[in-house]
């Protein structure tokens, strides 16, 4: 007996000492490893659980032809990352993505379309790993490093970002996609509970991104989407994008069609907080749109373990603010200095000023249901994933 009780104790600290040093290694090392012996695998699995913090890749430098700048930073910093990935959202100019780009006011052909983009970066995530791509016109990005880097609005040129969310305790992320049926006027809003987005009492954010919204129609099927979950209880926010390139799931594998619809991601925990606040056209010079962050500031949302997301429309950036660049990036930092910030700039805007906190306690700036769909404007969103010391940001 005495002799098994020490085995067990050596056993016990070997184990602590594996699990010691196979935290050092980045997640696709980790998974060579757990090859080794049973000991190790049991090892790696304790240490992927307990790795529960979002990371992200950022492409801010255009390259080669060849391929798009998210691709390359992608396939080189999955080899360094600390997460295993269980749903990714990617966001990529539309510009460069799709095969052009704008050079000398001319348009330049580069060698590659938008479908071959969306299956290089597939290719590169975990199979089982639910991903939805967006492309747009502009986007806002926090380089790699840290979340305190400052965030920058790129509404011209080759950029793109990927977030990574790997497995989080009490918190589940899924897909979804509605399209416009062309034989029915009136959606099926049975289709909202199959999507987990009706009947679901921890669900407490929802983002959506329309897609062809020139099409005929789509601005009322959007309606059809928005109004029946405009509920105090949820958080709303996001906005009309150029397309969506990836969207897979365990259900789901769609392809960008002809049709317009809308895509998105929902988030569910009890643990979650979220709150937006809505920038108006008024919103135009450093001092209102301070004001407005000091806004979202006053919700409280705790900043550890938090995303920043701004949904801007094409029209804001430098040519709102008189040639002044990054204007909104810079005034969520100063006010949100170690949340990392994502969007782009798009067609349309979803989004009001609401505040869900974690006692759910909710505050609006009015108890009228408003529109939530806007034009001219920029939404700001803060997503709280939770507290736990694990899943630091």
């Amino acid at each position: 007996m005495e002799t098994d009780a020490r085995g067990a104790a050596v056993l016990g600290g070997l184990a602590e000492v594996v699990e010691r040093v196979l935290g050092f290694l980045p997640t696709k090392a980790l998974l060579r490893a757990a090859c080794v012996c049973r000991l190790w695998r049991e090892c790696a699995r304790r240490t992927l659980r307990a790795r529960q913090r979002v990371a992200w890749v950022s492409a801010l430098e255009p390259g080669p032809a060849e391929s798009h700048a998210l691709v390359r930073a992608l396939a080189r910093e999955l080899e360094k990352v600390h997460v295993l990935p269980q749903t990714v959202l990617y966001i990529a100019d539309a510009e460069t993505f799709s095969g052009h780009e704008e050079c000398h006011e001319q348009k330049k052909a580069r060698k590659r379309n938008s479908k071959e983009t969306a299956i290089a970066l597939e290719k590169l995530l975990p199979k089982r790993c639910q991903v939805l791509g967006l492309v747009t016109p502009g986007i806002v990005v926090t380089p790699m490093g840290s979340s305190s880097n400052q965030p920058q609005e790129i509404e011209e040129g080759e950029a793109g970002f990927a977030l990574l969310f790997p497995k989080i305790d009490g918190v589940k992320i899924h897909t979804f996609h509605f399209f416009k049926d062309l034989k029915n006027r009136v959606f099926d809003e049975s289709k909202f509970a199959e999507a987990g987005l009706k009947n679901n009492p921890d669900l407490r954010v929802v983002l959506l991104f329309g897609y062809n919204s020139w099409k005929s129609g789509a601005t009322r099927f959007l309606h059809q989407i928005v109004n029946p979950l405009n509920e105090k209880s949820i958080i709303l926010a996001g906005g009309q994008v150029e397309s969506f390139t990836s969207l897979t799931s365990e259900n789901n594998n769609a392809q960008p069609g002809d049709a317009c619809g809308v895509v998105g991601l929902a988030f569910s925990g009890p643990q979650i907080q979220s709150a937006t606040v809505l920038l108006d056209q008024d919103v135009a010079d450093e001092r209102t749109a301070e004001a407005a962050m000091q806004r979202l500031k006053a919700a409280n949302i705790p900043e550890r373990n938090t995303i920043g997301f701004m949904f801007a429309c094409v029209g804001r950036g430098y040519r709102h603010y008189k040639t002044k660049r990054n204007m909104e990036a810079d005034a969520f930092r100063k006010f949100f200095p170690n949340v990392p910030l994502f969007g782009f700039f798009g067609h349309g805007e979803i989004g009001c000023d609401r505040i869900v906190t974690g006692n759910f306690v909710l505050r609006e700036c009015n108890d009228i249901k408003e529109d939530l769909l806007h034009g001219y404007t920029t939404v700001m969103t803060l997503i709280h994933l939770g507290s736990t010391k694990a899943n630091q940001v």
